[in-house]
């Protein structure tokens, strides 16, 4: 059960590989929410945290208990600066000899120079350990079914956890990542050519290959906010919602006592959130207002076409609502529609009230 970076890459890096994608996103959702898709996991990268310290260190700089991480266990968190504004988020895995970093591999240079300035007299070492692993993800109500197809068994294996098998004789490590909507397996291996034949055999039992629109428009649903599209570092970790980042009683940490202080308060102004859209389809980044006064932003939109919905496209948004108009109820606009707040993840049972662009009626 180990992420240890290999001595020698002989085979190629996870970016210079890619399955055969099946045309248009429509199909591909509907094979991540009935079936099960695969998708190469190009984005993401890794941090190795070695050294004697790496536990007491890391646990100070992270909004999650990372000292209570047994082997083979990860942790949602949040890396904050001393304002308690949101610098990066990942998951932290524990290992035998280091703590795994999992994040989205545009942020690995700026967490590690981040993390690097609060190095003084720690026995920590950082490195960049993404080009060292190829990465598959497997998602849908089947994904495990069809890994144990392929002799890849992940029963037992609780979100968030990870364990090493053998796959034809190459080391292939599986990850129950977290998930709120379908079941999703993360493989991660040093040899390329694995992933490769992993992808094919789980194709050839019926698994689509799914490109990112596919992927984004399940995120959406999921109601998973993205660091750079709908966390920024101006956020603070109560108003993105995701309590799974945080933990009240491990002790002292970056940004802590801001936490604290949002905590003893009771709640935030603004909090993260779905809105079904009822009009035109607005950009990312449009501002949602009620009685004439700005309330909110929408920072992810996307027209979703959910299966079975006879081919429209459902109009759903994540972003950000002050409190106070949720609470009276009162109708959330923007230029160009209602935005209905729906909980989250979305459930395509809810109304369907919202309709694409070209059959919404003009709205202020």
């Amino acid at each position: 059960m180990s992420l240890a970076i290999p001595l020698a890459m002989t085979t190629p890096a996870q970016s210079e590989i890619a399955p055969t994608a099946t045309s248009g996103s429509a199909p591909q959702l509907a094979a991540l929410l009935q079936t099960a898709g695969v998708s190469l996991l190009k984005q993401t990268g890794w941090i190795r945290v070695s050294g004697g310290d790496r536990v007491r260190w890391l646990n100070g700089m992270v909004t999650n208990s990372i000292q209570e991480l047994k082997d083979g266990e990860g942790a949602y968190s949040f890396f904050l600066n001393a304002q308690g504004r949101i610098q990066g988020d990942a998951t932290v895995f524990a290992e035998p000899e280091a703590l795994m970093i999992e994040t989205a591999s545009s942020r690995i240079s700026g967490l590690m120079s981040f993390l690097d300035r609060f190095i003084i007299m720690d026995d920590v070492e950082l490195a960049d350990a993404t080009d060292a692993w190829s990465g598959l993800q497997v998602a849908g109500p089947q994904a495990a079914s069809l890994l144990a197809a392929i002799g890849v068994e992940v029963a037992g294996l609780e979100p968030l956890t990870l364990r090493t098998v053998s796959w034809n004789a190459a080391d292939v490590t599986i990850i129950h990542a977290f998930s709120p909507l379908v079941p999703k397996y993360e493989l991660w291996t040093a040899d390329a050519k694995t992933i490769q034949r992993i992808t094919e055999a789980l194709q050839n039992l019926g698994a689509l290959s799914c490109e990112a629109q596919s992927l984004e428009d399940l995120r959406i649903l999921e109601g998973m906010p993205l660091y750079g599209t709908d966390i920024r570092d101006r956020e603070l970790p109560q108003e993105t919602e995701q309590t799974r980042a945080l933990h009240f009683n491990k002790g002292c940490y970056l940004g802590q006592e801001i936490v604290e202080r949002i905590r003893s308060r009771g709640n935030v102004h603004r909090t993260f959130g779905g809105f079904l859209l009822d009009g035109d389809l607005p950009a990312s980044g449009a501002l949602l207002e009620a009685d004439g006064k700005q309330v909110g932003e929408l920072t992810s939109v996307a027209a979703i076409p959910l299966p079975d919905d006879h081919c429209e496209r459902t109009q759903l948004a994540l972003g950000y609502v002050r409190r106070e108009a949720l609470d009276r109820g009162i109708p959330i606009l923007y230029t160009g529609g209602v935005a209905i707040p729906v909980p989250l993840p979305y459930s395509p049972a809810a109304p369907s009230v919202a309709r694409t662009a070209s059959e919404s009626s003009e709205r202020v």
